[in-house]
């Protein structure tokens, strides 16, 4: 790929290295999806796929303007914080209550993947990210818009990549604490960790 829209193959290649390692750094997209897996193949890949979608849909915000709007309007940030903060408060909650992360239980794999896109997409500080990250390599100029789309795209498919050999992983081991006393702990934690989360989310 000599260039794309104006986005040269060094210029892509250094997004792809540098967009590699902010995928592989742990955060609330790669709790969910482990805690997913460990109750199966289907639930863990589709709550990846989720994500990525959630990815897809920051990068249209970012492309389209509306990441800009969320910076420049304290107030819709804040909003968006609080609802994304009180979606992981929720999912730890009900995880608590219902034993959603215990490997014992099976879950939707359909609702894996909604709530995967909306582990993401309700995260405003994602959106933020994309809005810093995406012109940076994308420049300004004649089809900035189209760069910033392809970049994003690129993400998205690293991100469904890394984070469906985490769910993959996971099913291992998920299958080895499923006839343990230790599932039900797991739960606890998984679920402790989505309302810790939530909190810290709410509190910056």
């Amino acid at each position: 790929m000599a260039s794309v829209a104006g986005l040269s193959a060094a210029t892509y290649l250094a997004f792809c290295g540098a967009a590699l390692a902010l995928v592989l750094t742990p955060g609330p997209d790669t709790m969910y999806v482990l805690a997913r897996g460990m109750q199966g193949r289907g639930a863990g890949v589709r709550s990846a796929f989720g994500i990525s979608t959630g990815v897809l849909l920051h990068t249209a915000a970012a492309t389209l303007g509306l990441a800009a709007l969320l910076r420049a309007a304290p107030t819709a940030y804040r909003l968006l914080k609080y609802a994304g903060a009180a979606y992981l408060v929720y999912l730890g909650v009900s995880a608590l209550r219902e034993g959603e992360f215990d490997p014992q239980v099976e879950t939707d794999p359909e609702g894996s993947f909604r709530r995967g896109v909306l582990v993401n997409a309700l995260n405003p500080k994602v959106a933020l990210f994309f809005l810093a990250f995406l012109p940076g390599f994308a420049g300004a100029g004649a089809g900035a818009e189209v760069r910033m789309a392809l970049l994003g795209a690129t993400y998205a498919v690293l991100t469904a990549a890394y984070l469906s050999v985490v769910a993959l992983a996971s099913v291992r081991v998920g299958r080895a604490l499923a006839e343990t006393r230790l599932s039900s702990a797991l739960n606890w934690a998984g679920g402790g960790v989505m309302v810790a989360l939530g909190v810290a989310l709410a509190a910056e």
